[in-house]
């Protein structure tokens, strides 16, 4: 008895969190399509549907989240939905407007990074001694001038989805 008032004890003071031992309970592994493992059954019950027990694993359950009821689906109602011809007309007028500004915006730094770009010859800067430096820098130069043409390629594009 003092052996286990003692190892309660040093558990206690190291923090180990304690598991209490549950009744034993008879589990059953009952056949079927969807193979069942319960413990609700008597052993007649048991018997009758074939299932066997058990014995000496232990056996953790989870109780399954209920199942939430469906949201009611909101009435039909005619015209819901639909904007008027003239607020859609605004709508696509604003968004061409923002799309051309951000088109010219993109077209501006374009022609600046080709100026820069020099035709694959850009003046080299003064910490640019090392050769590789500047063709590094040539590189990442040609990438973002590739970026920035695939951009403006893409805003045209959204454009010209819209109606004219």
């Amino acid at each position: 008895m003092d052996m286990t008032r003692t190892l309660f004890a040093a558990a206690l003071a190291l923090g180990w969190p304690l598991v209490a031992c549950a009744q034993a309970t008879t589990v059953y592994k009952c056949p079927g399509p969807p193979v069942l493992y319960t413990d609700a059954l008597s052993a007649q019950e048991a018997r009758d549907k074939g299932c066997t027990t058990i014995e000496g694993a232990p056996v953790t359950v989870i109780q399954a989240p209920k199942p939430r009821p469906a949201p009611a689906a909101p009435a039909a109602r005619s015209g819901e939905g639909r904007v008027d011809p003239n607020e859609q007309r605004a709508r696509d007028n604003d968004a061409r407007r923002i799309l051309a500004d951000e088109l010219r915006r993109e077209e501006e730094r374009l022609a600046a990074l080709q100026k820069d770009y020099n035709n694959g010859e850009p003046e080299r800067k003064g910490d640019e001694r090392n050769y590789q430096r500047y063709i590094d820098r040539v590189a990442e130069m040609k990438a973002a001038i590739l970026r920035k043409e695939a951009d403006i390629a893409a805003l045209r594009r959204e454009m010209n989805k819209l109606p004219p």
